[in-house]
């Protein structure tokens, strides 16, 4: 999950980077998405077995959230194996795995 987190974020911020001309951090709504976001991954019922977003059964994004998502993926993606590579041979590996593998959520683990 923290590999995950990591690929999520450096991915938000080349899209903040390329369509809003943020240098140092995030603007205000890139922010809010980044913020979104880490709340659903610390939801994510899959954790550790988690693969892409894409291909899980579980939509756990708001309709304009995973929009916004979207939009930041298709930007960073194509920009991704250049600047993070092994995040990117990551994250490919991750989508790979054809669904998801039930996994332990922290909650679960501190009970």
């Amino acid at each position: 999950m923290a590999r995950e987190r990591k690929t999520l974020e450096i991915m938000i911020k080349i899209y903040c980077r390329g369509q809003h001309g943020s240098e140092d951090k995030l603007c205000s709504s890139c922010q809010e998405l980044w913020d979104y976001a880490q709340v659903r991954l610390d939801k994510c019922p899959f954790q550790e077995g988690k693969t892409t977003c894409n291909k899980c059964p579980v939509h756990c994004y708001k309709a304009d959230m995973r929009e916004q998502i979207r939009a930041a993926m298709r930007y960073a993606g194509p920009r991704m194996p250049r600047r993070h590579p092994v995040l990117t041979l990551f994250h490919f590996l991750d989508g790979r795995r054809k669904e998801p593998l039930p996994g332990r959520r922290k909650d679960d683990e501190d009970a």
